[in-house]
């Protein structure tokens, strides 16, 4: 069966958002992909481990392909697991496995998007009754846009940890600048925010 142009830019999309992501841990210590760099906790491991989630949930447990044959593990969100389990990494959690998980799940979801076609209906079991029916291409929308909202959050971490910006390895997208530049244009914008401020 051909893919459909619709579905195979739903898909490009979607591999951008989770190649973004992934990209953000590249070179950092175990502590740095871990550690909570606002008040809510947002940290990078987590984002990877909380995406993975979503896509097994949406792309397998909805469309009755669940990725975990046996039991799920504590965090699964699905489950009756500790608020936010899903959004960081316990000291047992390593990289490698969360890392490998989300890739494990790039192929049950794109598994599903090549069995099922786009007005495929599922059902969420995490939804209100009422409304637990959805069809992919639904769901596909929201995983993308909950995926480049995570891999925008894993942006402004990174910067935080190191100052590495862009958004992918090849193509950073910043204007040119050491970083004397950036510490003037950073200066200017302050000024500005003070100014506008002071009425």
């Amino acid at each position: 069966m051909t893919e459909s142009p619709a579905k195979a830019d739903l898909l490009h999309y979607l591999q951008a958002a989770r190649e973004a992501l992934v990209w953000k841990l590249d070179g950092l210590s175990e502590y740095d992909i871990r550690r909570p760099l606002t008040p809510t906790g947002t940290n990078l491991l987590g984002l990877v481990k909380h995406v993975a989630g979503v896509e097994l949930g949406y792309f397998g447990d909805t469309f009755g392909r669940p990725f975990f044959t046996a039991e799920p593990p504590s965090w699964w969100y699905t489950e009756d697991a500790e608020p936010n389990a899903d959004m960081w990494a316990t000291a047992d959690e390593s990289r490698e496995d969360i890392v490998g998980l989300y890739h494990q799940a790039w192929e049950h979801s794109d598994s599903t998007f090549a069995a099922l076609p786009l007005d495929a209906v599922g059902h969420v079991p995490w939804w209100p009754e009422e409304r637990r029916a959805t069809t992919l291409h639904h769901l596909a929308v929201r995983v993308i846009a909950d995926t480049h909202r995570h891999a925008g959050h894993a942006d402004i971490v990174r910067e935080l940890i190191d100052g590495s910006v862009g958004w992918v390895k090849e193509k950073d997208n910043m204007p040119a600048g050491d970083q004397a530049w950036w510490s003037a244009h950073h200066r200017r914008l302050e000024a500005a925010a003070r100014e506008a401020d002071n009425g």
